[in-house]
């Protein structure tokens, strides 16, 4: 199988990290990347549109058929944001991009990347737990070939990429006791890369991938 993906979040550690893996791995034969601004990766493998407003995809719209994989790791923190205004930035345009790409592509696989605490009752305390469950519970709705939700706690980032946050920085030192310490609740940007790369080769029986399942499917 040829994996022809389209990455959001590129300039950000995750989706940077995502994207290194997808340039490396023979089953990965094309990548579109969509941002507000470049990456700043020149590959072969790698095409790159720049587009500002998510929620209105029309110009872009005929670029974004023949794909059969979408690695959608964009996303904001919820720190100092009512929820209104983090519910239009995470969930209606998380929801308007997916819709547009499963209308145009409905044999994809789409996966999402919220993390350790979403809420999928949409019921919870945490704001933005509720929220990312809402957006877990609403893609899984859609009619793609399949949907992953992945769920990763602390992620260590890959050695030399240049959208590493700072915090991130400080700890990666501390992994191998985070790992023997919180085994559930970590794994390596490198391992996210691979489960969302394997996940769509050989699938998963679950939907909702917590950091142990991450595991198994990167191997």
């Amino acid at each position: 199988m040829k994996i022809k993906t389209i990455i959001t979040g590129s300039t950000g550690m995750v989706g940077e990290g995502v994207l290194y893996e997808c340039l490396k791995h023979p089953h990965v034969v094309s990548v579109l990347v969509i941002n507000r601004k470049p990456c700043g990766v020149m590959h072969d493998k790698l095409k790159e549109i720049i587009h500002k407003d998510f929620f209105d995809l029309s110009q872009v719209e005929s670029q974004l058929s023949g794909y059969n994989a979408c690695y959608f790791c964009a996303g904001v923190s919820s720190v100092g944001k009512k929820e209104e205004e983090y519910k239009h930035i995470t969930y209606d345009l998380t929801m308007n991009f997916a819709n547009t790409l499963q209308r145009l592509n409905p044999a994809m696989v789409f996966t999402y990347v919220s993390g350790v605490g979403t809420d999928s009752t949409e019921k919870g305390r945490s704001m933005w737990g509720r929220v990312k469950g809402k957006t877990e519970n609403d893609l899984l709705k859609l009619p793609f070939k399949a949907a992953y939700m992945f769920r990763p706690g602390y992620i260590q980032p890959t050695k030399g990429l240049l959208n590493t946050y700072k915090i991130y920085k400080v700890l990666a030192p501390f992994y191998p006791v985070f790992e023997k310490l919180f085994p559930k609740y970590v794994i390596t940007l490198e391992e996210v890369g691979k489960a969302m790369i394997n996940s769509v080769l050989n699938g998963y029986n679950k939907n909702i991938l917590e950091c142990a399942d991450l595991r198994k499917v990167a191997e």
